[in-house]
């Protein structure tokens, strides 16, 4: 599963400060080559900033963030590489094309396999809009296509914030094969999700943050143990460790 002994990301630490509001607090996490991580908690948990902060996007307070052992502090560019972000909204050059869009974030990781880049378009069922301009997607496809640019060039490190919403049952489906298909070939994969049942499908890990902080970690026979009680046993510690608490 994994390519070498250096994990493909290694976060230490993180702290994300938005004024006086500290939104990532103490973060450690490491993820092997292979390894599909859930991340999951409430909204206003962290999870986005986390994940931004592990792309370059968000500048951390503190913290040391490794990506398939390069370090993002002294070398973002080489570290940004190998990283495959799809955000939420996705982040879309509405202009371009749909085929434009992901040979421009294939370009920057250094790939021009076109070839590859139709592959990925049609595993994902976007073939026959390729031409099409962003601008003109539905919710669906423009998340499809988020995928589709932080899958391209085989990134070492995948991490998705709530890619998997509204998309249709075969959609879906093609999304959770090329993310199975991107983990076998050596990709670390964070995925925030809200969906529950596709955390239980896919991940081999489930992390949990609260208030900035990872509250649950979860892999090998601990979350075997918690599959084998049936569905719904995740969202039964889901609920029983996260409190309900009205927006603020």
């Amino acid at each position: 599963m994994g390519r070498t002994n250096v994990p493909a990301l290694d976060v230490k630490e993180l702290t994300v400060h938005y004024g006086r509001r500290v939104a990532v607090d103490q973060l450690s996490l490491a993820a092997a080559a292979g390894e599909i991580i859930g991340l999951l908690g409430p909204n206003g948990a962290g999870k986005s900033t986390a994940l931004l902060a592990i792309a370059g996007a968000v500048m951390p307070s503190h913290g040391e963030i490794r990506i398939d052992g390069t370090d993002l502090a002294t070398d973002p560019l080489a570290a940004k590489r190998k990283v495959g972000l799809a955000d939420q909204p996705p982040s879309l050059y509405e202009f371009f094309t749909l085929a434009e869009h992901v040979a421009m974030i294939a370009e920057a990781r250094g790939d021009r396999d076109r070839a590859a880049q139709e592959r990925l378009l049609a595993d994902l069922g976007l073939g026959g809009v390729a031409g099409r301009p962003c601008r003109e997607l539905s919710f669906g496809m423009r998340q499809r296509v988020g995928l589709a640019a932080a899958l391209v060039a085989a990134p070492a490190v995948v991490l998705l914030d709530e890619t998997l919403n509204g998309l249709d049952p075969h959609a879906a489906r093609r999304a959770r094969a090329a993310l199975i298909a991107a983990a076998e070939r050596g990709a670390a994969v964070v995925m925030s999700t809200h969906l529950l049942g596709v955390a239980e499908r896919l991940c081999h890990r489930i992390v949990v943050m609260d208030q900035g902080k990872v509250v649950a970690d979860l892999a090998g026979d601990e979350l075997a143990r918690l599959y084998a009680g049936g569905v719904g046993a995740l969202e039964e510690m889901y609920v029983s460790m996260i409190a309900d608490r009205e927006a603020s």
